[in-house]
C-alpha cells in the first residue's frame, strides 16, 4: 500500500481532468450502499458528524471516513478531516491511503461544476460564490471550467478572510471581486453557488431573477440549509443522489416535511443528466437548483485519478 501526500493530491487532481473523469464514472456500474451518518457532541458541545462512505466497482473499492466539526472555525481549523482508503475489490488488499480533505473539496466542487454545464445558461457571465471554505475556493476554478464568467464575486462574513480569498484566487489566475451585499450581489448573478455550514437560508428567492442557476453545496444536516422555501419552491430541482440530498439535508427535508414540495419534484439526479435521461435546463427562464450532498463515487473518480498517477511515475 502506498501513502499519498496532499502535494500529490494537489498536483494529480486538476478541474479538467476531474470533471470528465466524475462524468464518466457517473455513467459506469458501481455499488454504492447508503452511507453511515453518525451524530455526537463533542467536549466543547459542539454537534459533530461521522460519516462513513463505501463504494465499489468489479475493480477497485474505496472507504472515506470524515469528521465534519463546525465550531473548528473558531480555532482556525478545517471544519472536515477526511481519510480515504483504496482497496482491491477482488482480494480486499488495500491500495492507498491518503488524507481525503483536499480529494473530497475538489471533487464536491468538480460535481457542482459539472451539474453546471447541463444547468447554467450556456451565456452565463457572472458567478456568486458564497462562502470562503476549503470547497469553496476550488468553486472559483472549477466552474471556470464549464462556463466563461466575466465577472467572479464572492461573499463572505468576515471581511479579512474574504480578501485571503480573492488573493489567493488571484495567485490561480482568476479574479475575484469580495462583496458585502449578499443580497445585491445575488440580483446580478446568473449563478449562485454556495458552500457554507450555515444554520439558517441565506439565499431568498425574491433575490434569484429568471435563468439563474442555484448550486448548494454546504448544508449536510436535516436542520442546515442554505435557501429559502420561496427559492425552493421557484426552482426546477436537481440532485446528485435522491437517497442522500432528500433525507440528509436540510435544504429539501425541510420544505418535504412542510408540505412545499414532494420527492416527485426533483427532476433528475446527477446520474439521469449524464446518460442524457433528462435534458437539464429546458429554458432560458428557468431557474435550476441543484443540491449536492456528496456521493462515495465521487471520490472513488478522484482517489483512482491520484492512484493512477503515482502507479505511473
Amino acid at each position: 500500500m502506498i501513502i499519498i501526500s496532499d502535494e500529490q493530491i494537489s498536483v494529480a487532481l486538476k478541474y479538467e481532468a476531474l470533471i470528465p473523469a466524475l462524468k464518466e464514472i457517473f455513467a459506469s456500474a458501481y455499488q454504492m450502499p447508503l452511507r453511515h451518518h453518525h451524530f455526537y457532541k463533542n467536549k466543547s458541545g459542539d454537534d459533530n458528524t461521522l460519516i462513513l462512505m463505501p463504494v465499489w466497482n468489479e475493480d477497485y473499492m474505496g472507504i472515506k471516513q470524515v469528521i465534519v466539526a463546525p465550531g473548528n472555525r473558531d480555532e482556525n481549523l478545517p471544519a472536515i478531516h477526511a481519510q480515504y482508503t483504496l482497496l482491491d475489490t477482488r482480494t480486499g488488499v488495500p491500495l492507498a491511503f491518503m488524507n481525503a480533505t483536499e480529494l473530497t473539496a475538489r471533487r464536491t466542487a468538480c460535481t457542482s461544476a459539472l451539474a453546471a454545464s447541463y444547468l447554467a445558461r450556456k451565456d452565463a457571465k457572472t458567478l456568486l460564490i458564497v462562502g470562503g471554505g476549503s470547497v469553496a475556493k476550488h468553486l472559483v476554478a472549477a466552474h471556470a471550467v464549464v462556463r466563461d464568467y466575466e465577472n467572479t464575486y464572492v461573499w463572505m462574513r468576515d471581511p479579512a478572510k474574504s480578501q485571503a480569498f480573492v488573493t489567493e484566487a488571484g495567485r490561480s489566475g482568476i479574479r475575484v471581486v469580495p462583496v458585502s451585499d449578499l443580497e445585491s450581489a445575488a440580483r446580478q448573478a446568473d449563478v449562485i453557488t454556495c458552500a457554507t455550514l450555515s444554520k439558517t437560508p441565506l439565499i431568498k428567492g425574491s433575490w434569484l431573477k429568471p435563468g439563474t442557476h442555484l448550486d448548494l453545496v454546504g448544508a449536510h444536516k436535516p436542520d442546515t440549509r442554505e435557501a429559502d422555501n420561496h427559492a425552493i419552491g421557484l426552482s426546477s430541482i436537481f440532485v446528485d443522489s435522491r437517497m442522500g440530498a432528500l433525507h440528509e439535508t436540510g435544504e429539501l427535508a425541510i420544505p418535504i416535511a412542510t408540505g412545499l414540495i414532494s420527492e416527485n419534484d426533483v427532476k433528475a439526479d446527477i446520474v439521469e443528466l449524464v446518460k442524457g435521461i433528462h435534458p437539464g435546463r429546458t429554458s432560458e427562464q428557468e431557474i435550476t437548483l441543484f443540491k449536492s450532498a456528496g456521493l462515495a463515487v465521487e471520490d472513488l473518480a478522484a482517489a483512482l485519478i491520484i492512484y493512477r498517477s503515482q502507479m505511473h511515475e
